[in-house]
């Protein structure tokens, strides 16, 4: 156990430790988060800070983790990420550059020996992927990579939200006696953890496309590589299910955008973190709200790990009617003069 106490450990000082560093280089060299009409923050912030949990978490990987060599995928693609979360940070790209970095990336895993071949029913019967393993693999590597980056629109949510997400996805690699990959998983919340301090309302650095996008793709990555050394199905379970918030979240900006006939990648102040500032809560308020879902996720997703497949399904198709309840009720799949009348009305109150 004490490997893991050191692996959290260790992430989490470092990345406490140069976030400040980190934060001079990025007002330094320019790379600063300026307020828009869709952002809530006021005032220029420093927007590097993934770089921080980068080294904070790769130091401590390095360290805690005994096989390097079956990991070298994950770290190799890792780097590469992160050099397009830095070019984006510093320069601002274009969207196609760097869904173009983030194929790569996951790419990088694939060419290691690190793909799904095949998944399991709540049957026990088995589906091989075929041809469609490797597209599909490098699909969910790249859509959690982007899922992580979107929830990151309020002081300390997708670092949070990350810390919860980890601690949760650890419990169950160690559950199934994958030290290594819980090694990592347990690096990552704490660099996270240790990035937090600057990053919670009100914040002082944002962790950028480097911080997020290397979150949502090291998550990912990892049930991959759990699929594909235990052959259980629930190591991919895991992430969705405590990834649900920002799963459901972007699932909702897609329908929303469609019904208001705007693109899909167009952004928007529709997502739930905007709706419950609408509805009156501050950015810590309707923050740790978010936490407490995510915990509850996190919970029932390690619970699920246990239970009898078929109890499980039935439970999150439970969670996912409330959840669809609850963001009709707050507008986030509304046409958007049905919002703005609400907020009114609201506002009024």
């Amino acid at each position: 156990m004490t490997v893991y106490v050191w692996a959290f450990i260790i992430a989490l000082v470092i990345t406490f430790a140069i976030t400040p560093l980190i934060k001079k280089l990025a007002i330094n060299i320019g790379a600063m988060d300026k307020p828009d009409a869709r952002k809530v923050h006021h005032g220029a912030i420093p927007r590097l800070g993934g770089l921080a949990i980068f080294i904070g978490y790769m130091i401590s990987v390095i360290y805690s983790v005994d096989d390097l060599s079956a990991e070298m995928g994950l770290l190799i693609g890792s780097v590469v990420l992160v050099a397009v979360g830095i070019w984006d940070d510093v320069k601002q790209i274009g969207p196609k550059t760097k869904l173009t970095g983030q194929i790569l990336a996951a790419a990088v895993v694939v060419a290691f020996g690190n793909q799904v071949e095949f998944i399991t029913n709540p049957w026990g019967h088995v589906f091989y992927l075929g041809i469609f393993s490797i597209p599909l693999t490098i699909f969910w590597i790249v859509g959690f990579t982007n899922i992580v980056n979107l929830i990151d629109g309020l002081d300390g949510l997708a670092a949070g939200i990350s810390l919860i997400s980890s601690i949760a996805i650890f419990t169950v690699l160690w559950q199934m006696g994958q030290t290594d990959l819980a090694c990592i998983a347990l690096a990552l919340a704490g660099a996270a953890c240790g990035f937090l301090r600057y990053n919670f309302n009100p914040a002082k650095i944002f962790m950028g496309d480097t911080g997020s996008m290397l979150l949502g793709y090291t998550m990912a990555t990892i049930s991959v590589m759990g699929a594909v050394k235990t052959a259980a199905t629930i190591s991919l379970v895991v992430p969705v299910i405590v990834l649900g918030l920002p799963i459901l979240d972007t699932t909702f900006a897609i329908i929303r955008r469609k019904i208001n006939g705007r693109p899909v990648f167009k952004p928007d102040k529709g997502h739930m973190h905007h709706r419950l500032l609408a509805l009156g809560l501050s950015q810590k308020q309707a923050v740790l709200l978010m936490y407490a879902v995510t915990a509850l996720l996190g919970y029932i997703a390690i619970l699920l790990a246990k239970v009898n497949i078929l109890v499980g399904i039935a439970i999150v198709l439970a969670i996912l009617c409330v959840c669809v309840f609850i963001a009709t009720k707050l507008g986030m799949i509304a046409k958007d003069e049905v919002v703005a009348k609400e907020e009114t009305v609201t506002n009024r109150r």
